[in-house]
């Protein structure tokens, strides 16, 4: 029997970094819990993966832009997106207070490189 966690419990405190904790890994499958509090990705960098992540915004809110897209998108609770490997995406902006919690799910095919947090 394992042990039950709540996503919800323990959520750190305002910090400089987004606290990123794998909750479970086995090969070609990463997912992982995401707390932002006012985070966003540094100016001019953008996110470009070689395998898919599927997201989920459960609680705050954020803004994500996608390069191939003229304007960021307002994710709020329960918002998700299927992102393809290789589309390039920032995060523009996530909500401090409360803080905005992630679950993401990284996918990655058979043949492509590692999955990397």
């Amino acid at each position: 029997m394992t042990d039950t966690t709540n996503l919800f419990e323990d959520l750190p405190l305002a910090s400089m970094e987004e606290d990123v904790f794998v909750l479970f890994e086995r090969p070609g499958v990463m997912i992982e819990r995401i707390v932002s509090t006012g985070q966003a990705s540094p100016p001019g960098f953008w996110y470009d993966q070689n395998w898919t992540e599927w997201v989920v915004l459960l609680a705050g809110a954020a803004r994500l832009r996608f390069e191939d897209e003229t304007e960021d998108r307002l994710f709020t609770a329960g918002d998700h997106i299927l992102i393809a490997p290789r589309r390039r995406h920032r995060v523009e902006w996530t909500q401090s207070e409360p803080p905005t919690l992630w679950l993401a799910v990284h996918i990655r095919e058979e043949g492509v490189g590692p999955i990397i947090s």
